[in-house]
């Protein structure tokens, strides 16, 4: 077993590693509070904290202890934390992948003069793992559509890319309806070879160009900073459109497991 850091195997930098372990998720954060003359706490539910994941590794016997350093050495700026987040994708579950960094110093145990053994622990700020081959749909006309999700174990945040003509005012407007939930785009300007993207993960919108170049902030165009979500199973999609031609809007996904 292995992993891929920052899309570099670990076996091609020389080292072993294994998981021994699997977290069911990641922490948890609690959110109680004392009420004066009652037992316990009162309990106002609960989320998900960061995640941590171990790998244990070893190196290679190398030919000397010097060449052990410098095979330490390379480790060490392959895993730099310093650089950000990175994709990390162990061999044992290759569907899915963590944004993740070290967040421990490294310490190298030698087993023999030129070789060792070392736990990494990685840090993801996100605790969920996300698709790496994920599902899209598209939607190409008005009325109720069924979008079903066969990939993940929790309810995604998907990308929402909308394709269309529309010209301002109050009667023009291009409406999607995702398991209750409303988006509306309105008093919006949008031309042919334009789309619109709504990225409800980071809860921004944006239109592009058929290159996809960046053309100009979309948030002004819905009518409510609402961000609809995909559930595991079937999502009851409804489009409505007024005054305005719709040509295509896909959903991106963005499955992901606890």
């Amino acid at each position: 077993m292995g992993f891929t850091y920052n899309d570099i195997t670990s076996a091609s930098m020389g080292v072993k590693a294994r998981l021994t372990s699997w977290q069911v998720c990641g922490k948890l954060r609690n959110f109680t509070t004392t009420v004066p003359g009652k037992y316990g706490v009162a309990d106002f539910g609960a989320d998900f904290d960061y995640r941590e994941i171990t790998a244990h590794c070893s190196i290679y016997p190398k030919h000397s202890f010097m060449a052990l350093v410098s095979a330490l050495d390379n480790i060490a700026a392959w895993l730099d934390p310093t650089q950000g987040l990175h994709q990390l994708v162990f061999d044992d579950v290759p569907d899915r992948y963590f944004m993740a960094r070290l967040n421990d110093a490294v310490d190298c145990e030698r087993l023999v003069r030129s070789a060792g053994s070392f736990e990494l622990k990685f840090f993801c700020p996100d605790p969920f793992a996300y698709a790496l081959t994920d599902e899209t749909f598209s939607i190409a006309e008005e009325g109720t559509h069924t979008v079903t999700r066969a990939i993940g174990n929790i309810e995604s945040l998907p990308v929402y890319r909308i394709k269309g003509v529309l010209s301002a005012g109050a009667s023009n407007y291009i409406s999607i309806t995702t398991n209750g939930s409303e988006m509306k785009v309105m008093n919006a300007t949008l031309s042919e070879g334009e789309t619109l993207v709504v990225d409800t993960d980071r809860m921004t919108a944006y239109v592009v160009d058929e290159n996809g170049e960046t053309l100009r902030n979309g948030l002004p165009y819905l009518q409510e900073l609402n961000f609809p979500t995909l559930a595991v199973g079937d999502n009851t999609v409804t489009v409505e459109v007024s005054n305005a031609t719709l040509t295509e809007l896909q959903i991106g996904a963005k499955s992901r497991w606890r």
